[in-house]
C-alpha cells in the first residue's frame, strides 16, 4: 500500500491518527479549559496576526490593480507589511522548530510524528516565502506606475494567492495538534 502523501500541497487536514487529542480537546472549548493558558492565547494571537497581514495584503493588491490605491503608497504599504510578515513568520518558525517542537513531540506518543510533519510544513512554507518575497521585491524594485509595475503587482498576486491557503492548512493543523497537547499536559515552563 502506497503512503499517504501528507506535505502541506497535498493535505486537506491532519490524518486522523494525529488528530486524537484534538478529539479529545476540540477547538470550541480550548478557551475554557482550566489549562488555557497566555502561552496559548499568545501563540494563537501570532498565528491571527499572520492571518490578518496576509488578508490586508490580499486586499491591498487587489486594490493598486483596480486602480483604487496610487502605486508609491501601495510600495510603502507591501514593503511594511511583507516585510513583517516575511521576517516575524520565520522567527516564528525558528522558535516552534527548536524550542517547543522538541520539548511537545515527547509528551504524546501517539502524535509525536506531527510535529516532524510540522517542521516539514516549515521547510515548505520557506519556498513559499522566498517566491513571496521574490515577487514582491518585483513590485519594490520597480518604477512606481506604468504596465511594468501592474504586470508585477499582477505577479505578486499570484503568489500571495498561493500562498494564503497553504499558510492556512498549516496554521490550522498545527493549532489542532500543539493547543490539546499543551492542554492535556500543560508542561512546565510553557505556561
Amino acid at each position: 500500500m502506497a503512503e499517504e502523501d501528507l506535505s502541506l500541497a497535498a493535505r486537506n487536514a491532519l490524518p486522523d491518527a494525529l488528530r486524537v487529542l484534538v478529539k479529545e480537546f476540540p477547538r470550541e472549548a480550548w478557551d475554557t479549559d482550566p489549562n488555557f493558558s497566555g502561552l496559548i492565547r499568545f501563540w494563537l494571537a501570532r498565528h491571527i496576526g499572520f492571518r490578518q497581514l496576509l488578508g490586508q495584503m490580499q486586499r491591498d493588491v487587489e486594490t493598486v490593480l483596480d486602480n483604487g490605491m496610487e502605486p508609491f503608497a501601495y510600495a510603502r504599504s507591501l514593503a511594511n507589511r511583507g516585510g513583517a510578515f516575511v521576517n516575524e513568520l520565520h522567527g516564528h518558525h525558528q522558535i516552534e522548530d527548536h524550542h517547543y517542537f522538541p520539548l511537545l513531540e515527547g509528551l504524546d506518543a501517539r502524535v509525536s510524528r506531527g510535529f516532524h510533519l510540522l517542521d516539514a510544513d516549515h521547510h515548505e512554507i520557506d519556498a513559499l516565502l522566498h517566491r513571496f518575497a521574490d515577487a514582491a521585491n518585483g513590485v519594490l524594485n520597480q518604477p512606481q506606475g506604468g504596465r511594468g509595475f501592474t504586470d508585477l503587482c499582477a505577479g505578486f498576486k499570484v503568489a500571495l494567492d498561493a500562498t494564503v491557503p497553504l499558510l492556512d492548512r498549516h496554521l490550522v493543523d498545527e493549532e489542532e495538534l500543539v493547543v490539546p497537547v499543551l492542554l492535556k499536559y500543560a508542561p512546565p515552563g510553557l505556561q
